[in-house]
């Protein structure tokens, strides 16, 4: 038998996509799986013993979906309290653990070094986990497991990632209490593709999902939605981190959700690129049941748009958002101020920018998150080797420790920065602020778009407010009371 358990307990509790997947894939391999899942845990640890009480698992895997919130200056990181559920299996079971998830793939040798798990797999689940049974089970090495992690002789060693050519997983979505996850946390999610082929300076999904697109069949995108639909699950996000990346991929699931009239029953929120995006595909989003969508925007100034990568200018961001206005999409712009070269002339003209577009809302998040893998680490070396003051910005003692919450702001912007950026926003309220860090923990309601914890979120969520985390707070912001997108509207 196979346990699976969710180690994921953010709040509002979004729903284990990637295990329900996994989950389905053993059980159509003929696997015995058993999921626990911690996050709708009223008591974590007494369902966690009472579990193991009952059963004895051949393979225990575990879900890291987040080492961190990704947020500065929240910085709150996880990997301890893994540690601890490792240690706490290891006190009832025996079985080996394997560690999944896309949390886990950034930093996959790091986190089987640091738990003490047999195996880890990085990428896709899918196939590696019922591979890995049955290589146990005959008594195999389990070498040749697509994506492993595993110790030799006492080194870790590792394989290819995993990630297959093609995408396929179940529709089913029944290994998860998936009901309770919408009445909890207000939305479900939905992969139509995995890896990203994108150069963005900064972006983990390249390292985690690999840097060349896997598209999933569109049929398979309906027939997974009508699924959810029939439990009474009509609001949805779309995990793909850049839904319109390919176009042609986006206008074929668009028109088969069109196709089955899914949009008359389901409303959806996507991540999209600034570019490829105009008024054509807006139009057939919104048939399709779109509500929502959250930009990469970044910055709006070209200095600064280069140097995270990216391909759009202002013009392209203009377009846009005026082409959510025209179909009645909701629309939000994600900035990532702070980056190598930010100035406070360079912030300015971004927010001033951002204003004359006029999106329903904008995110100014203040800070770089680093990865290893990504050209933003490479400027980590940089800043280290050139004594860069007031670049690197961590809560950590000693040598940089990528695994741990470790941030870059541009030193041009002072040593008060989130200030800087509220100065510069000056209360205009379709900006979502950077907290300093003493100022997080009594942030106004709805004023700070970190989702952990967020407990202004939680309570218009339990209230009946249902849609993307961004669109909720704005409401908030706003002063609306909760609403929930209707199927059918507009």
């Amino acid at each position: 038998m196979l346990t699976l358990i969710n180690t994921n307990r953010m709040m509002p509790p979004i729903a284990p996509v990637g295990l329900d997947y996994v989950a389905g894939a053993a059980g159509r391999a003929g696997l015995e799986v058993a999921v626990l899942d911690l996050n709708l845990a009223a008591d974590p640890d007494a369902e966690l013993a009472a579990h193991f009480d009952k059963h004895r698992p051949e393979l225990v895997g575990l879900s890291f979906r987040n080492v961190d919130d990704c947020f500065w200056p929240g910085r709150a990181w996880f990997v301890p309290e893994l540690v601890q559920i490792i240690a706490k299996i290891r006190a009832r079971c025996d079985a080996p653990i394997v560690l999944g998830g896309v949390g886990y793939s950034i930093f996959a040798r790091q986190l089987v070094e640091r738990t003490g798990a047999e195996f880890g797999v990085r990428g896709d689940g899918e196939k590696a986990i019922v591979e890995l049974v049955r290589a146990l089970r005959g008594g195999r090495r389990p070498g040749r497991v697509p994506g492993l992690v595993w110790w030799e002789d006492g080194v870790v060693r590792r394989n290819p990632p995993a990630w297959p050519p093609t995408f396929s997983v179940p529709t089913g979505r029944d290994a998860v209490d998936n009901p309770a996850y919408f009445r909890r946390g207000g939305q479900l999610g939905v992969e139509t593709r995995r890896g990203c082929d994108r150069q963005c300076a900064y972006c983990a999904d390249p390292v985690a999902k690999g840097p060349s697109l896997r598209l999933r069949d569109p049929a398979e995108v309906a027939v997974e939605i009508e699924s959810l639909v029939s439990r009474g699950i009509d609001v949805l996000h779309l995990c793909d981190s850049e839904f319109n990346v390919p176009p042609d991929h986006a206008r074929a699931v668009c028109e088969e959700l069109i196709r089955r009239r899914l949009g008359e029953r389901v409303r959806w929120y996507a991540y999209l690129a600034v570019v490829p995006f105009g008024a054509e595909l807006a139009a057939l989003m919104r048939r399709a049941g779109c509500a929502g969508i959250n930009f990469t925007a970044d910055s709006a100034s070209p200095a600064m748009l280069v140097a995270y990568r990216q391909p759009h200018r202002q013009a392209d961001l203009a377009e846009a958002v005026a082409a959510c206005r025209r179909h009645g999409i909701a629309v939000m712009l994600d900035l990532l101020l702070g980056g190598p070269g930010e100035t406070p002339g360079s912030v300015a003209e971004t927010l001033d920018f951002i204003r004359r577009i006029d999106p329903d809302c904008a995110g100014a998040a203040l800070g770089v998150r680093l990865y290893p893998g990504t050209p933003m680490a490479r400027r980590l070396a940089a800043a280290v080797a050139l004594e860069e003051p007031g670049a690197i910005h961590r809560r950590y003692e000693g040598l940089i420790d990528l695994v741990q919450p470790t941030f870059y702001v541009s030193p041009a912007l002072g040593e008060h920065p989130a200030r800087l950026v509220r100065e510069l926003i000056a209360g205009d309220p379709r900006f979502f602020e950077p907290a300093d860090l003493e100022a997080e923990a009594t942030a106004a309601a709805g004023a700070s778009y970190n989702y952990n914890e967020n407990r202004p979120l939680v309570e218009a969520i339990a209230a009946g407010a249902r849609g993307a985390y961004w669109d909720i707070l704005r409401r908030l912001r706003l002063s609306e009371p909760p609403q929930r997108p209707r199927p059918g509207a507009g």
